[in-house]
C-alpha cells in the first residue's frame, strides 16, 4: 500500500470509528466536507465495509480534540488518505467484531453471517449485534494496513445513487452556516481595513470613539489593527463608516505598479530544474540547440493573472474567549495547523483552543477563512466573556483574500520528420502556492495571517522558500506525462511581487496545462496532425489515451469544426500525474462582440473505483466550471492605492447563464485505488477552450482571461 499520512498518523482505529449503543455508527474525519462530499463518500465506505445500512452512519463535524488530524483539505488527498483510511479502518473494525461474535456464540469466525450489524451462527442460529459486543465502549487497537477488504463485486453500498449527506437540508434552507450562529449575549464585528497591505495606522480621531461608545459600541484596537464590535450588526456597518472618517493612514509607497508579466521574468528569482516532477538543487541546464533530426521547432509565451477564489459569501467566524480559553466556529479547511498558528499568535498553548469546522464559503483554497478567524479571535480576546460573531464584507474578500498568483510559462519544442515531438522544454515563473498558515520556526504560522502585521507588535511576513515537493506549487503539473524523450522543466519563484497569495485550486496546474495543452495543439498544427491523434501518439498511459477518446467520442469530434464562429477544442491533463485523469472536449461560438459562449462540452474522467459516481461527477464538472471562469472572465485588478476590484462588476464571474451543457463519462475502474479527482477537470479546461478559439477563428491566445477585449486586440494585432 502507498504511503498515507492519515493512517500513518493517526494509526488507532478509536480515532476514526466508533459504535454506539443505540445502533449508530460514528465516523470521524479531519478532512472538512466543503462541497467534495467527502461525508458521502466516506460513510459509503465504512457501511460497505463493516455491512450495514448507510443510514446507520454518521460523519462527525471536524473539531480539535475530537477528530484526526490530517492536516488541510487539500491537494486532491481526501479519497487517497481518508477514504482509504476509513476504509481500513471499517474493515479492521469488522474483522475484531467478527472475532468477538466468534467467542460470545461459541462459532468459527469465518462461518458467521452479518446483515445490517446482526451477526448469526448458522449452526447454531444463535445471534448478536455490533452494539451488543462493544456499543458506547472502545476498541482499543490499531488500524490493520492488511485488514482484508471487501471485493468489489460483493459490494452492496458502493455504486448505489444516495442524496448525499446535508443535502436536504441545504434544499429545504435548513442549513446553517457560520454566519447563522447566534449565542446568547453574543457580539457583531467588523474590521477596518487600511487602504493596502503596506497601510498603517498614522492618527485616530478620539472624539470619533467617543460617539462610538455612546452608540453602544466597543472599539478593538491593537497597533492598526481596528475593530468595531456591539449588539446590533447593522450599528456595527453604520460606526465602521464612522470609524473610517476618523482614522488617518500613512500609506507608504503603496502597491507596486507596471508591467506585471515583465516583474515576472526581471524580478529576483529563486531558479530549480524539476526532474521527474521534483525540483534539484544543481544548476539549470541552458536551453538547448534543436536536437540532430529537428525540422521544426516552435516557441511560444503564456501568461495568467492574479485571480481570486472569489467565494459567493464573504468568510466570518465565530469566537469565544473565556477563562483564559478560546472557542472558535470557523470554515478554515485546516483546523490543526490554524489552531497551532493561532496559539502561537495569541502567546496560549494549543491545549487552550478548541477549533470547530462549520460549513461556510467554500473556496478549495486558502481564501480569507483563516484570516476572519484570526480577526474574531482578536475582537473576543479583547471582549472576554462574550461570542463575538464576525463577519466579512464583499470588499473584504475581494480586496484582502491571498490570490492565485500570477504566472508566466515559457514553452519550446521541436518535432522530428514523422511529427513527433523530439525536445520539450517548459519555465514556469510564479510567485508562491503555499503559504498558509503552518507551523514552522520563527513563528511563520502565524506570520502567514493577516492580522498579524497589523498588531502593535506586528509580526513580518516571511520570504516563503520553493515547494520541493513532487508536483508542487509552482511547476505542479510543469512536467507534462506525454512520453517525450528529451525535456528540460524549470521552475522560477519569483520575489518582491506586488500582492498577495497563497494556496488556490490546483496551484501552478491550471496554467501550466493551460500553457502545455494550448502548445500541443500548435504542435500538432505544426506537424500537419489531428490534435487528438497528436495527443494520443504521444501518451502511454492507456488510461490517458481512454479519457481522450472518451471525451471526443462523446462530443463527436471531427478534428476542426470550422463552422463560422463555432469551433471545436480538446485539452487532456492528470493531476500532478499521479491522481484523477481528466479530458475536456467542448464546442463554443463567439459572437459578434468577441464574446465567447461554451455551448457544449463532454469531461471525461477517470479516478480509479467509484464510491460516489454522482458526486464524483459533481466535481468533475465543478472543476470545469471554476477554470471555465477563470478562462473567459477574472484577473484581479489593482493600482498604487489598493485592489481596485473589489466586487463582482470589476471581478466579473461565469454566470447561471454561461454553464453549457456538460455530459460527464466516469470510466470506472473496480479494485483499484481512490484517485483524488477534485481538481482533475481544472487542468484541462483552459486549453480546451483556448484550442477551440483557435478553431473558431484563427486565434491563438496566450493571455488569460479571454475576455471579448482580449479578443478583439488579438484580432488586430
Amino acid at each position: 500500500m502507498a504511503d498515507n499520512l492519515s493512517l500513518r498518523t493517526n494509526p488507532r482505529l478509536d480515532d476514526w470509528i466508533s459504535i454506539e449503543a443505540e445502533g449508530r455508527i460514528r465516523v470521524r474525519s479531519g478532512k472538512v466536507d466543503i462541497g467534495q462530499r467527502i461525508s458521502t463518500a466516506v460513510a459509503l465506505i465504512v457501511a460497505e465495509e463493516l455491512d450495514v445500512d448507510f443510514a446507520r452512519i454518521e460523519v462527525q463535524a471536524r473539531e480539535t480534540g475530537v477528530s484526526p488530524d490530517e492536516g488541510y483539505t487539500s491537494g486532491s488527498m481526501s479519497m487517497e488518505e481518508t477514504g482509504e483510511t476509513a476504509r481500513l479502518a471499517a474493515a479492521t473494525a469488522r474483522r475484531h467484531l467478527l472475532d468477538l461474535a466468534a467467542a460470545a456464540l461459541d462459532a468459527d469466525a469465518d462461518a458467521l453471517q452479518l446483515s445490517d450489524g446482526l451477526i448469526r451462527a448458522p449452526e447454531s442460529n444463535r445471534t448478536t449485534t455490533y452494539w451488543e459486543l462493544i456499543g458506547g465502549r472502545t476498541f482499543g487497537i490499531a488500524i490493520d494496513p492488511d485488514a482484508p477488504v471487501k471485493a468489489p463485486q460483493a459490494y452492496r453500498q458502493i455504486g448505489r445513487p444516495r442524496v448525499p449527506l446535508g443535502m436536504a437540508e441545504l434544499v429545504a434552507g435548513r442549513a446553517r452556516f457560520v454566519h447563522d450562529m447566534s449565542l446568547p449575549g453574543m457580539l457583531h464585528a467588523r474590521v477596518l481595513r487600511p487602504p493596502h497591505y503596506h497601510a498603517r495606522l498614522a492618527r485616530l480621531d478620539r472624539r470619533a470613539s467617543g460617539g462610538l461608545k455612546r452608540d453602544g459600541l466597543e472599539l478593538v484596537q491593537d497597533g492598526s489593527f481596528l475593530a468595531l464590535a456591539g449588539s446590533d450588526e447593522f450599528q456595527v456597518v453604520k460606526g465602521l463608516a464612522a470609524l473610517a472618517r476618523a482614522a488617518e493612514w500613512n500609506r507608504g509607497n503603496g502597491l507596486q505598479t507596471g508591467d506585471l508579466y515583465a516583474r515576472l521574468r526581471e524580478n529576483p528569482r529563486l531558479s530549480l530544474p524539476v526532474i521527474e516532477g521534483v525540483p534539484q538543487k544543481q544548476p539549470i541546464p541552458p536551453p538547448s540547440p534543436p536536437p540532430e533530426g529537428a525540422v521544426k521547432s516552435l516557441s511560444a509565451r503564456f501568461e495568467r493573472p492574479y485571480q481570486a477564489h472569489a467565494s459567493i459569501a464573504p468568510s466570518a467566524a465565530l469566537a469565544l474567549f473565556e477563562d483564559g480559553r478560546l472557542t472558535l466556529w470557523t470554515h478554515s479547511q485546516g483546523i490543526y495547523p490554524l489552531r497551532t498558528s493561532l496559539a502561537d499568535l495569541l502567546r496560549l498553548a494549543e491545549d487552550d483552543l478548541h477549533l470547530v469546522h462549520v460549513i461556510g464559503p467554500g473556496c478549495y483554497g486558502h481564501n480569507g477563512a483563516d484570516d476572519a478567524a484570526v480577526d474574531a479571535a482578536l475582537v473576543a480576546r479583547a471582549l472576554p466573556g462574550r461570542p463575538v460573531l464576525l463577519k466579512w464584507s464583499r470588499e473584504d474578500e475581494h480586496a484582502w483574500e491571498p490570490y492565485g498568483s500570477a504566472m508566466v510559462m515559457e514553452l519550446s519544442a521541436s518535432l522530428d520528420n514523422d511529427g513527433r515531438v523530439i525536445a520539450w522544454s517548459h519555465e514556469a515563473y510564479s510567485d508562491a502556492h503555499t503559504v498558509r498558515p503552518r507551523p514552522g520556526p520563527g513563528r511563520v504560522g502565524p506570520s502567514r495571517l493577516l492580522a498579524s502585521r497589523f498588531l502593535a507588535e506586528p509580526i513580518a511576513p516571511q520570504v516563503p522558500g520553493p515547494n520541493m515537493t513532487h508536483h508542487g506549487g509552482v511547476h505542479r503539473n510543469a512536467d507534462p506525462l506525454y512520453a517525450f524523450p528529451q525535456r528540460r522543466i524549470v521552475k522560477h519563484l519569483v520575489r518582491e511581487l506586488p500582492l498577495r497569495t497563497s494556496a488556490m485550486r490546483t496551484l501552478g496546474a491550471y496554467a501550466n496545462c493551460f500553457a502545455i495543452e494550448s502548445f500541443m495543439d500548435e504542435l500538432a498544427t505544426a506537424a500537419g496532425v489531428d490534435p487528438l491523434e497528436f495527443r494520443l501518439r504521444h501518451l502511454a498511459d492507456e488510461r490517458a489515451q481512454a479519457v481522450l477518446q472518451a471525451a471526443a467520442d462523446r462530443l463527436g469530434w471531427r478534428g476542426g469544426l470550422r463552422a463560422e464562429g463555432r469551433g471545436h477544442g480538446i485539452a487532456f491533463g492528470r493531476y500532478k500525474n499521479t491522481k484523477a485523469y481528466a479530458a475536456v472536449a467542448l464546442e463554443l461560438s463567439i459572437d459578434e462582440a468577441a464574446k465567447v459562449r461554451l455551448e457544449r462540452v463532454v469531461i471525461a474522467g477517470d479516478a480509479g473505483q467509484v464510491v460516489d459516481a454522482a458526486g464524483l461527477a459533481a466535481q468533475f464538472e465543478g472543476g470545469f466550471l471554476q477554470a471555465a471562469s477563470w478562462t473567459l472572465f477574472e484577473e484581479v485588478h489593482f493600482d498604487r492605492d489598493g485592489i481596485t476590484s473589489r466586487d463582482w462588476e470589476s471581478y466579473p464571474i461565469l454566470g447561471f447563464d454561461g454553464v453549457p451543457e456538460i455530459e460527464t463519462v466516469l470510466i470506472d475502474r473496480p479494485g483499484e485505488p481512490y484517485l483524488g479527482a477534485g481538481e482533475a477537470a481544472c487542468l484541462p479546461t483552459a486549453g480546451a477552450i483556448a484550442n477551440a478559439i483557435h478553431d473558431a477563428t484563427g486565434l491563438r491566445l496566450r493571455r488569460l482571461p479571454f475576455t471579448p477585449e482580449a479578443l478583439r486586440a488579438a484580432a488586430l494585432a
